[in-house]
């Protein structure tokens, strides 16, 4: 079995001054192919279940799903919900499988994150779950402003929430489909300066890989949430399988197609970021 928490994949990456990829799924394929990316690297993953994916599939399922993987893979493998906003959410994914889970207090005030997180925390411990917290807002290509991460908050979080992961907003935002080179390294050196937790920086599409590997190799950020670039692989392909079978009606055939892309890109992903 190699079903991983984020302590056993952060704390060996800070040492190693590599990152770890959190890359999202939206269903069986992506899952698959980026399992088996991992296995042909030899490198841990980070699997995650977002909010849209939860919405769509019922945790129940999520969870056996990511945890058959899981545990069919030769690499460490974390199981991990991304952006619950609330303490069920949170235990739900608990009871159904994941090893890991992101409570997403981020919009609240200070107190009212650091609270509803320690609560997590205490719950997902007991459990032997790892626990990711976030401070500042990360926004969205598309609407929903960011706010940038303020150090003396940063740590305040960091040390009384006991989080195992902390999500930061340096510039990243989410669902970018373009590369772009807003990463404040200043702010994320005055955060790592005042906190102990790995970092995380969601949005990782938007973020040139160039950047990510000096980001690794230079900080305590060791995660990064990979989605947008991946469903673009996915997108593509499937429209080309579309185009190549005009004829074809079998899903498991056209969807089939779509593996070894996101496969090969989730591979390319990995292991840059284990470059160093």
């Amino acid at each position: 079995m190699t079903v991983a928490t984020l302590i056993d994949v952060l704390q060996p990456a800070i040492a190693n001054r590599t990152a770890i990829a959190g890359l999202v799924v939206l269903g069986w394929e992506d899952a698959r192919a980026y399992v088996e990316a991992a296995d042909e690297t030899g490198l841990p993953l980070i699997l995650q279940a977002g909010p849209g994916c939860r919405n769509y599939t019922p945790v129940a399922v999520l969870g056996k799903m990511f945890r058959v993987l899981a545990e069919q893979a030769r690499v460490p493998v974390v199981c991990h919900i991304d952006h619950a906003y609330t303490h069920e959410e949170c235990a739900i994914g608990i009871d159904n499988g994941f090893s890991s889970v992101m409570i997403d207090g981020s919009k609240l005030p200070l107190d009212e994150n650091i609270e509803i997180t320690a609560r997590v925390v205490e719950m997902a411990h007991r459990a032997g779950v790892s626990v990711e917290g976030e401070i500042g807002v990360v926004g969205y290509v598309s609407g929903g402003g960011s706010t940038m991460t303020s150090p003396d908050e940063a740590g305040r979080f960091d040390r009384e929430s006991g989080v195992d992961a902390l999500a930061i907003s340096v510039g990243n935002v989410h669902l970018s489909t373009e590369k772009t080179a807003g990463i404040d390294f200043d702010a994320v050196r005055r955060i790592e300066a005042v906190t102990r937790s790995p970092l995380v920086l969601h949005g990782g599409s938007g973020i040139p890989p160039a950047i990510r590997r000096q980001l690794a190799r230079e900080t305590r950020v060791k995660k990064f949430n990979i989605g947008t670039e991946l469903r673009m692989v996915f997108g593509d392909a499937l429209r080309q399988s579309l185009a190549d079978q005009p004829d074809c009606f079998d899903r498991l055939q056209l969807l089939g197609r779509t593996i070894t892309p996101l496969r090969v890109e989730a591979r390319n992903i990995m292991k840059a970021l284990a470059e160093g």
